[in-house]
């Protein structure tokens, strides 16, 4: 049995997004909202390069840490990378396409949780 909370492999994957130079990295809690996830992490990528490079830094850093990746859907274009594990849905976007899907206008019924990153000068947006 796992020693990871839902909000630390949150955590965990907002780091290893920011090791490979992600932006705008924001974290909602879903877990009043839908059935099958607690939070939501999203995360930016100028090119899909660098979107598929953040999600591989995700997915190698969950499995380092012995949890487990359910899916990965996306990798092969490298606009929207969707990552399943589990507990945490982790969506890796292009800029121009994460601003088309505004996935945190659709989901603004669910509170943002505060990640402890770097503050705004690193070119994150910590949610408070």
């Amino acid at each position: 049995m796992s020693e990871f909370t839902s909000l630390d492999k949150t955590k965990l994957a907002a780091n290893a997004a920011l090791e490979k130079v992600a932006s705008d990295i924001v974290a909602i809690d879903v877990h009043d909202v839908v059935s099958f996830a607690d939070f939501f992490l999203i995360a930016s990528g100028r090119s899909d390069r660098q979107v598929r490079s953040i999600a591989e830094g995700i997915a190698v850093a969950i499995k380092k840490n012995g949890e487990r990746v359910l899916g990965v859907e996306g990798v092969d274009e490298g606009r929207w990378v969707l990552i399943d594990l589990g507990d945490v849905i982790v969506h890796v976007f292009q800029e121009k396409v994460r601003a088309e899907y505004d996935l945190e206008r659709l989901w603004s019924d669910a509170p943002p949780v505060d990640l402890g990153l770097p503050p705004e000068e690193t070119g994150v947006r910590v949610v408070r």
